[in-house]
């Protein structure tokens, strides 16, 4: 079957995400392609992993990891949704045959290297196109994001302060990504409009966040992506982002565990790095988490807006976190399937789609509780 029969492709489609961004395009009835580098893993994953797909309509193609390939895979289709990490080692030919095959694109990244690299090398590109290009729409981002923006509603607030956290342990590919950014990259907040870098050797922050009394243990976790989606906002000035897991003996380990890798591969050449840290990521998580229990994998987003004369809280709970994210990869390709994103080019989740249309879809199905936002 021809791929332009299929105006949607989920690029790493066995993966854990790649299977939940498939579940929720079969709710949204949207054909679309499962594509990855193994025909055996994605038909495994397709017949075993996502419920109801036999009432979907898709195809699973196998494809090399080429821009050539993966161009003549594209050609036809309207929207990439890509979940192939890390992404700034996997990612650019991803994005060049989207812009050869003009295609919308869309990612789960929480590299902010990325993202940096994203909007520099690619971000023209694509709005000169009319094309989306949409990397870190997922629920470690987005759901923050769109707190964040209400919050933002009221004029004459410049600073966020922005906490997200979550249940349940990272996947294989999130636990590889992590080591992969702590050891190649830096991470960056924003003050006063400018990159600041986060002290490398600071360790874990101790957070309150609303709902519980003990401090919960946090990191910059690589910068995040706030702090990239915001520098073009004339809002905003400042923005840090702090956040962790809900388990505290797991955040506890993560800081050593980073230092391990760190050591472990200094003075290695870039490949020679990647290998190392792969192994070290697979001997930290080497299975698929379970599927997400909504009473064990919750989710919580709090964002402080102030400015000179006032002051904002906006908090979304809610739980499980990857489905959060499969729901909005889901949503993004329904939207786009239908009208163009708000805005081309470089863009995030919210300036794409608008952050109200998304916290419906999360609402709809069942995923976020009411945001509960205060003023002062």
């Amino acid at each position: 079957m021809s791929s332009s029969k299929k105006p949607v492709i989920v690029y790493g489609a066995s993966g854990y995400t790649g299977r939940l961004v498939c579940e929720y395009l079969r709710e949204y009835g949207i054909p679309f392609i499962a594509a990855g580098r193994s025909a055996e893993k994605l038909n495994d994953a397709m017949k075993s992993h996502v419920p109801g797909i036999e009432t979907a309509s898709f195809e699973v193609v196998e494809v090399q990891h080429t821009t050539e390939a993966l161009t003549k895979l594209f050609s036809g289709a309207s929207v990439v949704l890509n979940t192939v990490g890390p992404f700034a080692k996997f990612g650019h030919e991803v994005v060049q045959a989207c812009l050869a095959a003009k295609c919308h694109y869309t990612d789960t990244t929480g590299e902010q290297d990325w993202l940096i690299t994203l909007e520099r090398e690619y971000g023209a590109q694509f709005a000169s196109a009319g094309l989306l290009l949409s990397p870190g729409l997922a629920q470690m981002y987005t759901t923050g994001e769109i707190a964040a923006q209400l919050c933002l509603e009221e004029p004459g607030l410049d600073t966020l302060d922005i906490a997200v956290f979550w249940g349940g342990s990272p996947t294989i590919a999130s636990t590889q990504t992590i080591l992969v950014n702590a050891a190649t990259s830096k991470a960056y907040y924003l003050e006063q409009k400018q990159y600041v870098e986060w002290p490398a050797d600071a360790g874990l922050y101790q957070v309150a966040i609303p709902g519980q009394h003990e401090l919960a243990l946090a990191l910059p976790w690589g910068g995040t992506s706030h702090p990239v989606w915001f520098k073009r906002d004339p809002r905003v000035a400042n923005v840090k982002v702090l956040g962790g897991v809900f388990n505290r003996p797991l955040m506890l380990g993560v800081p050593q565990i980073v230092a391990a890798a760190l050591k472990a591969t200094e003075g290695m050449n870039d490949d020679d790095r990647y290998a190392a840290l792969a192994q070290t990521a697979a001997s930290v998580m080497n299975t698929m988490p379970p599927r997400e229990n909504p009473r064990l994998n919750r989710s919580l987003d709090s964002v402080y807006a102030s400015g000179p004369m006032g002051r904002a809280h906006c908090v979304i709970h809610g739980h499980c976190n990857y489905k959060q994210t499969g729901l909005m990869q889901a949503f993004a390709a329904y939207s786009l399937l239908q009208q163009p994103p708000r805005r081309a080019g470089f863009a995030s989740g919210c300036q794409a789609f608008g952050h109200r249309e998304l916290l419906g879809a999360l609402k709809t199905f069942g995923l976020v509780m009411d945001p509960v936002l205060t003023r002062s």
